[in-house]
């Protein structure tokens, strides 16, 4: 499908293998959001993990002026909700009810990652407003050409929510967790903002490895060794396999052995070693971009106490500090994140309904939603363990 329109050209492409790397990524690197460059999209889909079967149709946009990539957006066409991470269940039902369409739909995000960052690439010199104005005016009339019955945009970038919502687009609003880092001079004065119980529950839990003698490393880059990527495919299919069919396995071991090629200049692993034996015991993977650290998988081949949370929460926060880290994302779930230091913090999804009385409903309906989810994010921050007379303030909304 190709139209002309105010002198731009827009396409659709079926694959981002079809557009070439450098022009790609030329847009994704000005966002410092590495799930949306073009090794990670091309990953996903030549490995498999993304394609017909699993429930993804890769359909990016692309808008060209004289023949410049200047914007794009990233988008897949689903018949199913599975691995969005945006629990829509309910919503389904009630299209259902009504007998109104809802899937297929059109989703913008990076597939199986509920990491907050989505926005359209845009070059910078072109005119952004234009260009949003214009990719949504397009998926409305591609929802209505192809029977969609809707479009939506998840864990997208916070700051682009109010843009959106003056094409259409309803702000349904998530729990999810984030640690800040207020310019900490080292880990001590971190933990030194949580209250006294809580600094010895830390410190006990890492105390307690090292009389394990559990041995700690932290990698980067191209300091990971080969063999490690393997071996955390191991590790994130065991910690998957023991939720049985709550499980979110859906990367493959092709996946992780792309990444060992093509995107460590991004990720940073913590593993996990028995004193004395070079075979790691436990590892996690996180990726990084500018001053933003997301944590990303984890598993272990013998367990042993406090350790996930040694390699998941302390042994990042501390390497975040040294490296001027501003954001780290822990990930979904688990109310304790909250009682190791981790603030409860609004993830955001954008909705539009191509069905006028299910746009209504959602967008009515919505306000309630979100009205009550900032108040739970509201009140696990107020049983933070953190110092007495602290604000969290910066944190709460409305």
């Amino acid at each position: 499908m190709t139209d002309i329109l105010k002198g731009y050209d827009i396409s659709w492409a079926q694959s981002v293998t079809s557009v070439d790397k450098d022009e790609w990524n030329g847009l994704a690197s000005l966002i410092d959001f590495p799930f949306l460059e073009w090794d990670w999209l091309r990953l996903l889909e030549e490995s498999g993990s993304i394609c017909a079967e699993t429930g993804w149709l890769s359909a990016h946009m692309l808008v060209r002026h004289e023949g410049r990539l200047v914007a794009a957006a990233p988008l897949y066409v689903r018949d199913q909700s599975e691995g969005e991470f945006i629990f829509d269940r309910v919503w389904h039902e009630v299209a259902q009810k009504g007998g109104i369409t809802y899937y297929p739909k059109v989703v913008g995000m990076s597939p199986y990652t509920p990491a907050s960052g989505y926005r359209f690439l845009i070059a910078p010199d072109a005119c952004a407003e234009h260009l949003v104005r214009l990719i949504c005016q397009t998926l409305d009339r591609f929802c209505a050409a192809n029977g969609l019955g809707s479009s939506a945009f998840n864990f997208v970038d916070p700051e682009w929510t109010a843009e959106m919502e003056t094409h259409g687009y309803a702000t349904w609003q998530h729990q999810g967790y984030v640690w800040e880092n207020h310019n900490y001079a080292d880990y001590d004065q971190w933990l030194a903002t949580l209250n006294g119980n809580r600094r010895k529950t830390v410190r006990r839990e890492r105390k307690s490895l090292k009389a394990d003698n559990i041995r700690i490393e932290t990698l980067v880059g191209d300091d990971i060794p080969e063999e490690y990527f393997p071996l955390m495919y191991e590790c994130y299919a065991a910690t998957n396999d023991k939720f049985g069919v709550w499980s979110c396995k859906f990367l493959n071991e092709r996946f992780f052995d792309g990444l060992q090629k093509h995107m460590r200049k991004n990720l940073l692993f913590t593993v996990a070693f028995k004193e004395g034996s070079p075979d790691p015991i436990a590892m996690s993977m996180f990726v990084f971009a500018g001053d933003r650290l997301w944590g990303r998988y984890w598993g272990c081949f013998e367990e042993v106490r406090f350790l996930h949370f040694e390699l998941c929460y302390y042994a990042p926060i501390e390497w975040a500090i040294a490296n001027n880290i501003r954001l780290y994302d822990p990930g979904m779930g688990g109310e304790h994140k909250a009682r190791r230091g981790f603030l409860s913090a609004p993830c955001y999804s954008l909705h539009r309904f191509s069905d006028p009385s299910m746009d209504l409903t959602f967008k009515t309906y919505i306000l309630e939603v979100n009205t009550l989810e900032n108040g739970y994010i509201n009140e696990m921050n107020d049983m933070m363990p953190i110092i007495k007379g602290r604000s969290l303030n910066h944190i709460k909304n409305g």
